[in-house]
């Protein structure tokens, strides 16, 4: 019965320390929505990518992307937390206008369209102050020319814009 008692006892303890482990782990880790920016070498401008979680699962949606007139589902594409996101982009700014430009054909997807959820990404900017980038809701299109996807309509500001849900 002894024996019993402190299996229990150290099972216990052990849960209770990888729950707090756990726990503590997911404290420090960065946000899924945040801008990385990788400094070039030189000889090259820096990449600029866009991290974030989207999407739902598709057992749950009737449709969400109008096809040809009727709606369907798209795996990683629109509202949620689905899928994991990333796209290496070069930002332009004309006065308070940004825009994000995909640098990578198919990294976004290979379809020719592509649903954006409102996200407000993390960023550092160059005088290593905390913002966002805001990233309004959108159906983007491929360009029939460069194969690129195009986000308007982006803005800093010093608050998330969007809650990310």
């Amino acid at each position: 019965m002894k024996k019993i008692l402190t299996l229990a006892l150290l099972a216990t303890t052990l849960l209770g320390a990888c729950e707090k482990e756990s726990k503590m782990a997911g404290a420090n880790q960065p946000s899924p929505n945040r801008v990385v920016v990788i400094p070039s070498d030189g000889k090259t401008a820096s990449a600029t990518i866009l991290v974030s979680q989207i999407g739902h699962d598709g057992k749950t949606c009737n449709g969400c992307v109008l096809d040809g007139g009727d709606y369907i589902h798209v795996d990683c594409m629109g509202e949620g937390h689905y899928c994991a996101f990333a796209a290496s982009v070069q930002l332009q700014q004309v006065g308070t206008a940004v825009t994000a430009t995909t640098t990578d054909t198919f990294g976004l997807t290979s379809e020719d369209i592509f649903l954006m959820p409102a996200r407000s990404l993390n960023y550092t900017d160059a005088n290593n102050n905390r913002i966002f980038l805001n990233i309004p809701a959108q159906l983007l299109f491929r360009d029939t020319t460069t194969l690129q996807f195009t986000f308007t309509g982006l803005f800093f500001s010093n608050i998330a814009a969007y809650s990310n849900n």
